[in-house]
């Protein structure tokens, strides 16, 4: 049984997490995105398995390093991104792992607090950094050319509205800056038609300008195959989605490694590495009805695994990054 993390936050699909890793003793885990802790807690549950938490968030690491004394020096804090995890756990010596846990998007401290400009429902600045480095959504709101805005809010919110929205933000900044949570939700909500699905208008917008502005889609392709490299033979990849666009890009990538094609059978094959993935089920497990009931935010969460394999990892920079726009790449006018 699992110790519970500080605040008492249980992540979504926990048990088909652990399920997915099977962690053991004396095994070496990955908490990519560690947030509050609470894959961590439910691996170091298991007698004598070490983690290295990874999180770009000070915050987090700091509520890490508060309940890393209850597991022995078992528990072990990085702060950086997922993407980097090889890189930042060879600093440290590790080379290889038993398993890695990524639960991607924004996670609940961070979005339950207002100062971190992550939630249209209450005001705040208009911030949305996982980090404290670099562009704010409010600096990407400030200088983005229309154009580019509605390309941002199509692409990653999924916005069928987008000129809409990126119109209504450049005419409504041309008379005001635009810093708080609240002043863009209004934005968006009268840019765009209310539905009958009871899904606020803002979300599709603040979900894509948090996306550009932490390059999450760019992080994940980094952290999927910087989990390939740094993975043993036998060692597992769980990784829980909340949006399509993540889990098409995580269905993409692993099907891929392992192997599996959507070809035609007519057309001639194609030379491709050996499977570095073996996939574990064929379709993304998803929350049943008892976890969606008491967690909304769980409804839209797919998990995905994956087992490595003997063969070696196949080219060090995914082509899932193609394409995606950076909040620093939108600033200057262009995209990445």
């Amino acid at each position: 049984m699992f110790e519970e993390p500080a605040g008492g936050h249980v992540p979504v699909l926990l048990r088909e997490v652990l399920a997915a890793l099977e962690p053991r003793a004396d095994a070496i885990y990955v908490d990519g995105t560690f947030g509050a802790g609470g894959y961590s807690a439910a691996i170091l549950a298991t007698a004598g398995t070490r983690v290295w938490g990874i999180d770009r968030d000070p915050a987090a690491i700091a509520r890490g390093r508060a309940m890393a004394g209850r597991w022995d020096g078992r528990l072990n804090l990085v702060e950086g991104c997922f993407g980097d995890m090889d890189r930042l756990l060879a600093d440290h010596g590790v080379d290889r792992v038993d398993g890695v846990a990524l639960d991607l998007g924004v996670s609940s401290p961070q979005i339950d607090t207002p100062d971190r400009g992550f939630s249209f429902r209450t005001d705040g600045p208009l911030d949305m950094r996982m980090g404290d480095h670099g562009p704010t959504a409010a600096d990407l709101v400030a200088t983005t050319e229309e154009r580019d805005m509605a390309d941002i809010i199509f692409r990653y919110g999924e916005e069928r509205h987008a000129r809409r929205v990126a119109r209504a933000i450049v005419t409504a900044r041309a008379n005001d800056p635009i810093t708080r949570t609240s002043t863009l939700a209004e934005i968006v909500r009268r840019a765009v038609p209310r539905s009958n699905d009871g899904i606020d208008p803002a979300t599709r917008t603040f979900q894509a300008l948090r996306i550009a502005v932490n390059d999450e889609m760019g992080e994940l392709a980094r952290g999927l195959d910087a989990a390939e490299r740094l993975l043993a033979p036998g060692g597992r990849l769980a990784v829980v989605s909340f949006h399509s666009l993540e889990d098409r890009a995580v269905k993409a990538f692993l099907r891929e490694r392992s192997g599996v094609t959507d070809g035609s059978r007519h057309l001639p094959p194609v030379s491709r590495p050996p499977a570095s993935f073996r996939l574990l089920g064929g379709k993304a497990v998803r929350p049943d009805g008892d976890e969606s009931a008491g967690n909304p935010r769980a409804r839209s969460a797919r998990l995905r695994a994956a087992e490595r394999t003997q063969a070696p990892p196949w080219s060090l920079t995914s082509r899932l990054a193609t394409g995606s726009i950076t909040a620093s790449a939108a600033l200057r006018g262009g995209s990445a």
